[in-house]
């Protein structure tokens, strides 16, 4: 891997961490309503996608299509009202590992046969996924850990749509575009509650354009050099830089509960990509 392709996904990775982040910080440190965070999130973020659309592609229209965009409004809303109760740290891993579960049933759904060590791989993370959300003092919100998992169910999906895409930057820049009016017409029974919250704001537009918008970009350049293994290899790492983040700046405390079940939904889908390899 050269130092280039290193780099921009140390970036994008860490992009993909900071949307929790950005989100705890904004929607529990500075208590800034859900609603006007998701709108500013994504209306940021499809003006910047736009906009890089005409300055990079050859065709500055965007593409995209509204089944993705619908897709990812089931992505971007239960994310960010998630995050209003849900800690950073945890949110990432339900999240994150509700992607790769969605990602690893499409297969099977399509006729992909897994073996016994990937079948037990696949155990281990849905039974960590289902141990972090046993009753105990230290267990997250059942309600928001819910959302943030169906926002995790509706990522898997908009990435797998987006697999077959051949020019990913003008389909993202669409996707967003159409999405951002439908967030803001289903965020309007929520104007009552709204609470205007200066650096809130900051955070939110920082979540659209830098760790969504520039950071899919990114990303997307460095899957241009990248195996599919090594990809979903590396993403093993954003819920533990999302725990790091929310440890060092949002002071949420790193139990030996979320240690252990990380290790095991983290070490069960890596068991899952490494057989798919070894095939």
């Amino acid at each position: 891997m050269s130092i280039r392709i290193f780099i921009l996904t140390l970036l994008s990775l860490l992009a993909f961490a900071g949307n929790s982040f950005l989100s705890r910080l904004a929607l529990k440190g500075q208590g800034m309503d859900a609603a006007s965070f998701a709108c500013i999130r994504m209306v940021s973020g499809a003006l910047t996608l736009w906009l890089l659309t005409q300055l990079l592609s050859r065709n500055g229209k965007p593409g995209g299509n509204w089944t993705s965009a619908i897709w990812l409004l089931i992505y971007a809303l239960p994310f960010t009202f998630a995050y209003v109760t849900l800690p950073a740290a945890s949110g990432t891993l339900l999240s994150f590992g509700m992607v790769q579960l969605t990602m690893i049933g499409a297969g099977l759904w399509r006729g992909e046969r897994l073996s016994s060590r990937q079948w037990c791989g696949l155990a281990l993370a849905i039974g960590g996924i289902l141990a972090l959300l046993l009753p105990s003092a230290s267990t997250p919100p059942l309600r928001p850990s819910i959302m943030i998992m169906v926002a995790g169910l509706g990522w898997g999906v908009y990435s797998l749509r987006g697999r077959s895409s051949s020019d990913p930057l003008r389909d993202t820049a669409g996707n967003f575009l159409r999405a951002a009016p439908l967030c803001l017409v289903c965020c309007l029974p929520f104007l009552s509650g709204v609470k205007w919250e200066p650096h809130g704001a900051v955070y939110a537009v920082l979540c659209g354009v830098v760790t969504s918008a520039l950071g899919y970009v990114i990303w997307y350049q460095a899957l241009q050099k990248l195996s599919a293994t090594v990809a979903a290899t590396v993403q093993l790492s954003v819920p533990i830089i999302a725990a790091m983040l929310a440890v060092a700046f949002l002071g949420e405390p790193l139990t030996m509960r979320f240690m252990l079940t990380s290790i095991t939904v983290l070490g069960g889908i890596a068991l899952v990509i490494d057989g798919r390899k070894k095939a």
